[in-house]
Formats: C-alpha cells, structure tokens, sequence
C-alpha cells in the first residue's frame, strides 16, 4: 500500500486500529477518527507518529466533522484513495417489540448514513480519482437474525445492500467491499461474551472468538491490488458459526 492515503473511521481501537496499523505496516499513511481525541493522540503514537498517521476526533454521523477530516488529510498527505468505514454502534439490546426508536433513529444514523456520509466526502477528497477502495465493516447480525441485537443487525444488512449499490454506481474507478464480522474479542462486543467466553467459542466450528487481525488481514486483502477485479462483495469472517444457525 506504499503512496496510498487511508481514513480508517472509529479507529482509536478494536477492529479499526488494527486495521490502521496493517495499512502503516504496508506502506500507507493513514487517518483515523474517533470520539476520544486522548485515545486517538496515542493510536496516533502506536501507528508510528506524524509522519504516517493523523487522528481527529468528532462524532461519525456529524457532517461538519467528516469535512473537517477530508480537508485535513488532503492537506497533510494528499487525496483519498483509501476509505474504511468501521464506525457503528449499538446502544440498546434486547427485543424489537420494545426498542426504543430514538435508539434505533440513531443507530441508523450513525451505521448507514454516517457511512454513506463519508462516502459521499472521500469522493469529494479525490478517492474515484485515485482509483479508490471502500471497505464497509458490517456484521454477522446483518446476515443472520441475532436476537438481542436485532436492529442492530438491521442496520448492518443495508449496510450489505448499500456497500453493493455503491459498487454498481462507482464502478469502475472505485471498488466497494464489505467484511461481516461474527464475535471480535474488543471492547465493542465485550457484553456478548464477557464471562461465559468458553462456552460461546464452543458454538464455533473453528472453536474460538474472532480477533481484531483476523478482521485487518480481509481488509487489507479486499484494499490491494490482489483484490482488483472484486467488488460489491461481503466477506463473512466468523469462525464458521454461520454454519450453524448461529451468530453468538
């Protein structure tokens, strides 16, 4: 990935600063947003410094931020050619009879169109120029029901159908990709296995919890050159549990 410009979103941990360190580690430089500016001032001294990585905090779904964040890498290193959209969140569990809708307002705000948000800015910042790549970060719950996480998972799934229609649209300057996640051992999924994590690897045919690298290597695969006549496609990293009927 050496000359490639990256924005990682939501990237201060878990899956998307491994992610960010993959893309350092091949050559990228790299931006990566998150809510926490403490947080993300140290990624930023993990990933290598000023020279390679740029944080800026702000809120995913807030316009102004995704602007500020495409201005700011094109001054410091150039036009987007990279984009990763990992943002997500999930502030409500339990059924749909009774989820709050302000809940699921704002997780539709932040998982679908915050990411068609930064979407739209990266082709502002030059990505269909450079010959870009998008990689959405998506979820096992948007292919098979979870309950307890279901609007969630709702969210998710158009995300799938969103990475697909924009892979129709921007093609062939730009390829869009997806990766579904099952359960990542990060702080994000720590409620769906914190204390019985045994017995929910168990349900897995490869018989552990996804890590924050299994997710980095799909990632960085479906953002080179080896990936280059792939697009519009969702890769789902899950230890096989789908296999199963199950996503926890």
């Amino acid at each position: 990935m050496a000359d490639q410009v990256a924005i990682v979103t939501g990237a201060s941990r878990g899956i998307g600063f491994a992610v960010a360190q993959r893309f350092v580690a091949q050559g990228a430089r790299v931006a990566i947003t998150g809510r926490d500016a403490d947080a993300l001032a140290a990624a930023v001294r993990e990933l290598g410094g000023p020279d390679v990585a740029l944080g800026i905090a702000g809120k995913g779904d807030d316009p102004a931020h995704r602007a500020a964040v495409i201005d700011a890498v094109g001054e410091r290193f150039g036009p987007v050619t990279t984009l990763v959209n990992n943002i997500g969140i999930n502030p409500a569990y339990g059924p749909l009879a009774t989820l709050d809708l302000n809940a699921a307002r704002k997780m539709a705000e932040v998982n679908l169109i915050g990411t068609l948000g930064w979407v739209q800015e990266a082709l502002r910042g030059g990505l269909a120029d450079a010959g870009g790549s998008i990689v959405n970060i998506s979820s096992v719950s948007g292919v098979r029901p979870a309950p307890g996480i279901a609007f969630y998972g709702t969210t998710k799934a158009a995300l799938i159908h969103l990475t697909e229609e924009l892979a129709v649209e921007l093609a062939p300057r730009v390829r869009v990709n997806a990766v579904a996640p099952a359960v990542v051992k990060t702080r994000f999924a720590t409620a769906l296995y914190e204390g019985r994590e045994e017995q929910v690897a168990a349900t897995y045919p490869l018989q552990r919890l996804g890590t924050t690298d299994d997710v980095a290597g799909a990632v960085a695969f479906l953002c080179s050159a080896d990936a280059a006549w792939i697009t519009g496609q969702t890769i789902v990293i899950d230890g096989g549990v789908t296999l199963t009927g199950a996503v926890q």
